[in-house]
């Protein structure tokens, strides 16, 4: 199914291979988080969603607010992004520095989110100048988070200071 749908979509048939990004199985048991920015329901695994939540409230309580953007995504979600994307006229090579191909994104996972905060515009740098990344960067490691796509990352992603996930 993943070699089709990346010959569909013009991706490299090496990707992912020689240190590339790893591949990702979807989760299954997933729960609700709440909506995100445009009122679309995220879910989490489980125990990812009560690390979010936690996390969640202690930003909370020190007036930091962390908004959900993305949570998991599918294999078809990812791949219907990416052909929105190419229909826009964007090329494969320009998309895969910004998005992983279907079967190679964190989100499928269920233990990645993508942040954002009030006042800061979502899924730009613009977000690593925000007092929730200050946050984050102290504290998020206590509720299992980190970054997973910093500057001149093995992966050759861009870097993502909005991108953070819960690891096995």
């Amino acid at each position: 199914m993943l070699r089709k749908l990346h010959e569909e979509l013009g991706v490299p048939a090496d990707y992912g291979r020689n240190g590339g990004p790893p591949g990702y199985e979807e989760a299954i048991d997933l729960v609700e988080v709440g909506p995100n920015l445009l009122g679309r329901m995220q879910r989490l695994t489980a125990d990812t969603a009560s690390q979010w939540q936690a996390m969640l409230e202690a930003a909370a309580e020190q007036g930091i607010t962390l908004m959900i953007v993305s949570g998991y995504r599918s294999i078809e979600y990812q791949a219907a992004l990416i052909r929105s994307k190419i229909d826009a006229g964007q090329t494969i090579g320009e998309i895969l520095k910004v998005n992983a191909a279907p079967g190679f994104s964190e989100h499928h996972t269920g233990r990645a989110v993508d942040i954002a905060a009030p006042g800061s515009r979502p899924l730009t740098e613009e977000f690593e100048s925000s007092d929730a990344f200050r946050w984050l960067q102290a504290n998020a490691v206590t509720f299992g988070f980190s970054m997973t796509y910093r500057r001149d990352n093995p992966w050759g992603f861009i870097y993502e200071p909005w991108h953070w996930s819960v690891k096995d």
